[in-house]
C-alpha cells in the first residue's frame, strides 16, 4: 500500500466497493433503515389519550356486529371521566337500551344502592359494559359480538385510566381478563389487566336472584374500597 495517505485512502474505498459489490452478488441487500417506531419519543412527549367524547365519536351508530340491527339507543357508559373506580358489566338489558344508559335496571338499582353504602355516587365512577348494544332476549353476548367491541372498552379504560377495575359477573370477568376461569374462582381475588388492578365480583342482576350471595360482593368491595383508600395520591 501507498505510503502517500490520499493514494492509501484511494486504494481503501476501492478495496471497500469490490468488497461491497462481491457481497451484493451473494444476495446481501444492504444494512435497514431503522423504523420510525424504533426511534425513542423526546424525553418531554406524552402519549396523547383519547377522550371519551372522541372514542364516542368513532363509534357512530356502530354496525360492527349483529346486535346493531336490534337495538334501540347504543349504550356507550356514564360517569366521571377521572374515575378512579371503573365498572364493567356485561351488556345493556331492556331498560339500558330503552334509555341509552348503563344498570338502569333493576340490577342498576342494587348497584346504586352498594354505591350509595360505599359514600359513592355514580358521578364519583365510570360504568359500562363489554358489549354496548342489547343482545336479544338478554342472552350473554356472543364471542364476535364481545371482539367487535372489546376495542372501544378497551380505548375507555385508556382513557379513564382508573385505580380499579370492578368486573361484575362472568361475561365481564371472563372476556377483560382473556380468560375461562370461572367467577366463583376468581371474585374476591385481585386480577391485573395492563397494570390496573382488577376485583372481579358477581353481577347485580345474579345478587338479585340469590340475596344470601350480597355478603361475598360487599367483602370484595371492602377490599377496593381500602385499596382506593390506601392509594389515595396514585
Amino acid at each position: 500500500m501507498s505510503e502517500n495517505p490520499r493514494q492509501e485512502l484511494r486504494e481503501l474505498v476501492a478495496g471497500l466497493e469490490t468488497f461491497l459489490k462481491f457481497q451484493r452478488r451473494l444476495g446481501w441487500v444492504g444494512t435497514p433503515r431503522p423504523e420510525k417506531s424504533m426511534s425513542p419519543p423526546p424525553k418531554d412527549a406524552k402519549t396523547k389519550r383519547p377522550t371519551l367524547a372522541e372514542i364516542r365519536e368513532e363509534m357512530g351508530e356502530c354496525q360492527r356486529c349483529k346486535l346493531g340491527k336490534g337495538r334501540t339507543n347504543l349504550v356507550f357508559g356514564e360517569g366521571s371521566p377521572q374515575a378512579r373506580l371503573m365498572f364493567i358489566g356485561e351488556a345493556p338489558g331492556a331498560e339500558e337500551d330503552l334509555q341509552g344508559r348503563p344498570f338502569v335496571g333493576e340490577a342498576g338499582k342494587l348497584l346504586d344502592n352498594m354505591l350509595h353504602k360505599l359514600g359513592l355516587r355514580r358521578e364519583d365512577v365510570y360504568i359500562t359494559n363489554i358489549v354496548k348494544s342489547r343482545p336479544p332476549r338478554n342472552r350473554d353476548p356472543e364471542p364476535d359480538e364481545a371482539e367487535a367491541c372489546l376495542p372501544f372498552l378497551f380505548k375507555q379504560i385508556d382513557s379513564i385510566r382508573p385505580l380499579v377495575i370492578v368486573t361484575l359477573g362472568r361475561i365481564a370477568t371472563q372476556n377483560l381478563l382473556d380468560t375461562k376461569d370461572p367467577i366463583t374462582k376468581l371474585r374476591g381475588t385481585w386480577q391485573k389487566f395492563h397494570g390496573i388492578k382488577v376485583m372481579p365480583t358477581f353481577h347485580p342482576s345474579y345478587l338479585n336472584r340469590f340475596p344470601k350471595e350480597r355478603i361475598k360482593t360487599w367483602n370484595d368491595m371492602q377490599q377496593v374500597m381500602e385499596y382506593l383508600a390506601t392509594h389515595e395520591e396514585d
